[in-house]
């Protein structure tokens, strides 16, 4: 879940049924054959990811290919987009289960990347199954969108409601730069559309049911595609539940809740330890972590190539590095690296980011550059884009101008109160859907009472990003096949947190072993 920027505009054609009842038929439906009957040629994985995945010990193990998906559903005629793959091959010494496929989050999160570089936290599950991730449509290096730099033109929060149709103003003129970057694949984002590309990967890979491990925002793509495939659906793990029903608005809302809360936590921990960089009083590295990111916004560290590392830049990392615990010490000293010596590396790092060239640095670098940002082929802003194009496809809710420029300072006070240091970045968002055609009402009217085989919901009660209510509320939206974990610890979704967790996921994927609803696994238990 949560924020960037792009136009939205989702052709919604529900599918019942399996494999090819894509496919055309006296019904008129579009003739979806060759999708459907594709076979994926897997190779060796190239740069970043062929790096990534050396660096981590599997690179004999993974392979990379690609799908081909219609633009457009409606009119396959249109066009096609490569959706990228990459598999672990499975260590069964006989054949194996099938595929598990694996949606790391975002929406905006490249799976190809995430998967090269976490082979050995998936390598339990590969002992049954080839483990499968992808680059969703318009993210990674499945043709990305970007909005270059226009939306870091435009501060939402500053100034009061006076300043709303200047506002509103910039938005357009970041819609009009995102359609032009991005065009055509941005016209064509939404959840609805990479359910089904998903249906055309299953097939591709010759798996007559799809088993599949979603986290955050890959549970609202799970949950999609048991509403639109039902008979295709295989074992399915829903981690770290998405909401079905909640408008932008609110889930960014909640989001800023929920990072403040997480941040106040490792603020208090860190003061509650030797050598924190904020000292020993909570409280006052509270109004030092606002300050801190209020300055660097005015006064940005700069390269000698004269690129930037704000304070947006900083909250982007934070809002990363909290949703684990484990990260807490790492955070801390990175945190100490740029207040003492004004070094942002250590930080830039932990998001996966290349550090900019000239950046001051008083030590050596720790530990490679990740992610799609170390990559030429994907524009920086990629993820923030798609996040956004997604976000704004399936949401239906569009009040009209005036009614936004009335109430854009009543928003700029409610996200400042839900949190001073992510209130600014989780507005933005919200206000980057202004002016973009409708999303679809699929997801919020129709994702529903499934008839699928058991579905399995993780719920983690201190998730930063994905409160608990969101998998009990989901969890009755899809009906009586929905079984919900408890997971009682803390962090963004359980599986990677959790040792009960993993026990209970692994065993639903690999034996069937089914928890009962309401099971739960103890916070000190991970």
């Amino acid at each position: 879940m949560r924020g960037a920027c792009a136009v939205a505009g989702v052709t919604v054609l529900v599918v019942v049924g399996a494999g090819m009842a894509a496919a055309g038929d006296e019904s008129g439906r579009p003739d979806l054959a060759r999708y459907y009957t594709q076979k994926i040629k897997w190779g060796t994985c190239k740069g970043d990811t062929e790096a990534m995945a050396e660096a981590t010990g599997g690179a004999k193990d993974i392979r990379c290919g690609h799908v081909s998906v219609p633009l457009d559903y409606a009119d396959p005629a249109s066009g096609d987009v490569d959706v990228a793959m990459i598999r672990m091959k499975s260590s069964a010494s006989g054949k194996p289960r099938g595929s598990l496929l694996l949606n790391f989050g975002g929406p905006g999160g490249p799976g190809v990347s995430a998967l090269a570089g976490a082979q050995k936290d998936f390598g339990f599950l590969s002992k049954d199954y080839d483990v499968v991730s992808f680059d969703p449509r318009g993210v990674g290096l499945s043709e990305p969108v970007s909005c270059g730099d226009a939306d870091k033109s435009t501060d939402p929060s500053s100034g009061g409601t006076g300043d709303a149709a200047a506002v509103l103003a910039e938005m357009r003129k970041v819609a009009a730069e995102c359609a032009k970057k991005s065009a055509p694949v941005l016209p064509h984002m939404g959840t609805v559309n990479v359910s089904r590309d998903l249906d055309v990967m299953r097939q591709a890979l010759g798996d007559k049911k799809l088993n599949y491990l979603g986290f955050s925002y890959g549970t609202r793509l799970g949950a999609v595609y048991a509403a639109q495939f039902p008979k295709n659906v295989g074992r399915m793990v829903l981690d770290g539940v998405d909401t079905l029903t909640e408008p932008v608005a609110e889930q960014s809302l909640v989001t800023a809740e929920g990072r403040q809360t997480a941040l106040d936590n490792f603020l208090t921990w860190c003061t509650g330890n030797a050598g924190c960089v904020f000292g020993t009083d909570s409280r006052s590295a509270r109004k030092g972590m606002v300050r801190l990111i209020k300055d660097m916004d005015q006064m940005p560290l700069r390269s000698l190539d004269g690129a930037e590392f704000t304070g947006q830049d900083v909250v982007g990392v934070l809002g990363q590095a909290l949703y684990s615990r484990q990260a807490w010490p790492a955070l801390s000293q990175a945190l100490g690296a740029l207040l003492a010596d004004g070094d942002p590396r250590a930080l830039i790092r932990m998001s996966g980011g290349l550090v900019p060239t000239g950046i001051p640095s008083t030590g050596p670098a720790t530990g490679p550059a990740t992610g799609p940002a170390a990559g030429e082929e994907v524009p920086a802003d990629n993820m923030a884009a798609a996040l956004m194009g997604v976000n704004c496809a399936d949401d239906p809710d569009r009040p009209d101008a005036a009614h936004i420029e009335k109430e854009v300072g009543k928003l700029q006070k409610q996200f400042d109160d839900a949190s001073p240091v992510f209130g600014k970045s989780m507005l933005m968002p919200v206000l980057l859907c202004f002016g973009r055609p409708a999303g679809t009402k699929y997801i919020r009217e129709d994702v529903r009472d499934v008839k699928t085989p058991k579905l399995l919901l993780v719920g983690t009660r201190g998730d930063p990003a994905t409160p608990y209510r969101w998998t009990e509320e989901t969890a009755r939206r899809l009906g009586s096949q929905a079984v919900v974990l408890d997971n009682k610890g803390d962090g963004h979704t359980g599986y990677l947190g959790s040792t009960c967790v993993q026990d209970k996921v692994n065993g639903f994927l690999l034996y069937g072993e089914t928890p009962k609803s309401g099971e739960s696994c103890a916070a000190d238990e991970g």
